[in-house]
C-alpha cells in the first residue's frame, strides 16, 4: 500500500511543481489516506498540503496542515521539518494579517537554521520575514531583510528564491515610493521566471510590472501586464493573487476617471478577499471603493468606507494602510495631511482624490 501512496505523492508533487494546484491537492489527500501508519509519509503529505493550500489562498486549511505537521514532527524528533513547518505556518498567518505571530515563528526557525548552518533555510526565512515586515508597515527594514535573503539565495544559486526576492523587493520598493527600482526588480524577476517556466512567478512578476507602470502613470502598459497576470492566475487557480490583480485593474480605472468600471473590479476583488479572509485585501478594496464613490459624488458612502478601512487597519496594526486611510479622510476634511508617510520613511505624496495608492 505504501508503494501506491508513494506513487500518488510523487505524482502530486509533479503537479504542484507545475502550479497545477487543484489536481495536486486531490492526489495529496489520497496519498495521505494511503500512507495509513507511515509517519514520514504522512508528514511529507501534511507539509505539501500546507504549501499547496497556501499557494492557492486557502490559508485556514494551510494553517491546519502545518500545525499538524509541527505536532507530528515534534513527536518524531524531526527538528528540520518542525522548523520548516513553523515557517509555512508563519506564512499562512502572515496572509491572514497576523504578522506579529508570523514574525515570532520566523525568529524561532531562524535560530534553528543558524545553529545548523542551513543556508537555504536562512535565505527562505529572511524572505518570509521581509514580507511580514512589509505587512506590518516597516518598509525600510523589509527592504533590508529582502536584500539579505537575496544575497544568500545568490550565494547558493537557488534561482526560484532569487526570483521571489526580486518580487518582494519590487513590491516593497513600490510602497516606499521607489517606482523605478520597483520596475527594475520586477522585470528581472519576470525574465528569470520565464526562463524557469515558473507560471506562478511569471504571473506574480507581470502583476508587479503592471503596478510599477501604474505608479509611473503608464496606465495602458499597466493594464496589458495585469491582463497577462490574471489569465495565468486563472489557469493556476490562485484566487488571492488574482484578487490583488483585480484590485490593481480597479485602481487603474479609477486613475483613468472610470469610477463605474473601477467599482466592478473592486466588488469582484472584495468577494474573493472575503472568501480567503485576507484583511489587508479587504482594506484596499474599501479604500478603492471609497475613492470611486467620491468620484461618483457619493460622499457619505466614501467617508464610511475610508473610516471602515482605518478601523480595520488600526485593529490589525497595519501602519501603511492606516496611513492611506487617514490621508484620504484628511482630504475629505478639507486639508490633506501627508505627514504619516514621512514617519514611515515612504516617499509618497498625494494632492487630491484619486490617490495612486501603491
Amino acid at each position: 500500500m505504501t508503494d501506491n501512496a508513494g506513487r500518488l505523492f510523487n505524482r502530486a508533487e509533479e503537479l504542484k511543481n507545475r502550479a497545477e494546484y487543484n489536481e495536486a491537492l486531490l492526489l495529496f489527500a489520497k496519498a495521505l489516506k494511503a500512507y495509513k501508519n507511515d509517519r514520514e509519509g504522512i508528514l511529507n503529505c501534511l507539509m505539501s498540503i500546507g504549501d499547496t493550500c497556501r499557494m492557492t489562498g486557502n490559508f485556514k486549511l494551510a494553517e491546519r496542515s502545518y500545525s499538524r505537521a509541527i505536532k507530528l514532527s515534534e513527536k518524531m524528533k524531526d527538528k528540520v521539518t518542525t522548523a520548516d513547518a513553523a515557517v509555512g505556518l508563519g506564512l499562512s498567518l502572515r496572509a491572514l494579517g497576523r504578522w506579529k505571530e508570523a514574525i515570532s515563528l520566523f525568529s524561532k526557525a531562524k535560530r534553528f537554521y543558524m545553529r545548523n548552518k542551513d543556508e537555504h533555510g536562512m535565505a527562505f526565512v529572511f524572505w518570509a520575514e521581509g514580507g511580514a515586515l512589509r505587512i506590518k508597515g516597516d518598509i525600510p527594514e523589509a527592504i533590508k531583510v529582502f536584500k539579505k535573503s537575496l544575497v544568500l539565495f545568490m550565494e547558493i544559486n537557488y534561482k526560484p528564491g532569487i526570483g521571489y526576492n526580486l518580487c518582494g523587493l519590487g513590491g516593497t520598493c513600490r510602497v516606499a515610493g521607489l517606482f523605478n527600482d520597483s520596475l527594475k526588480y520586477y522585470r528581472s524577476a519576470n525574465k528569470l521566471f520565464s526562463g524557469l517556466k515558473d507560471n506562478f512567478g511569471v504571473a506574480y512578476s507581470h502583476c508587479g510590472i503592471g503596478n510599477a507602470l501604474r505608479m509611473k502613470d503608464d496606465f495602458a502598459g499597466a493594464q496589458k501586464h495585469f491582463k497577462k497576470a490574471s489569465s495565468l492566475y486563472g489557469k493556476i487557480g490562485d484566487i488571492v493573487s488574482y484578487a490583488y490583480t483585480l484590485w490593481s485593474l480597479g485602481k487603474t480605472c479609477t486613475m483613468l476617471g472610470k469610477p463605474d468600471k473601477a467599482m466592478e473590479y473592486f466588488e469582484q476583488s472584495y468577494r474573493l478577499f472575503k472568501k480567503t479572509k485576507d484583511p489587508r485585501g479587504i482594506i484596499y478594496c474599501r479604500l478603492g471603493m471609497g475613492e470611486a464613490e467620491f468620484l461618483q459624488g457619493k460622499l457619505l458612502s466614501a467617508r464610511r468606507d475610508f473610516k471602515s478601512a482605518l478601523r480595520d487597519s488600526m485593529a490589525n496594526k497595519f501602519a501603511v494602510e492606516a496611513c492611506h486611510s487617514k490621508t484620504l479622510l484628511s482630504f475629505m476634511d478639507g486639508k490633506i495631511d501627508n505627514r504619516c508617510y514621512n514617519r514611515l520613511g515612504l516617499k509618497l505624496r498625494f494632492r487630491t482624490i484619486p490617490f495612486n495608492i501603491p
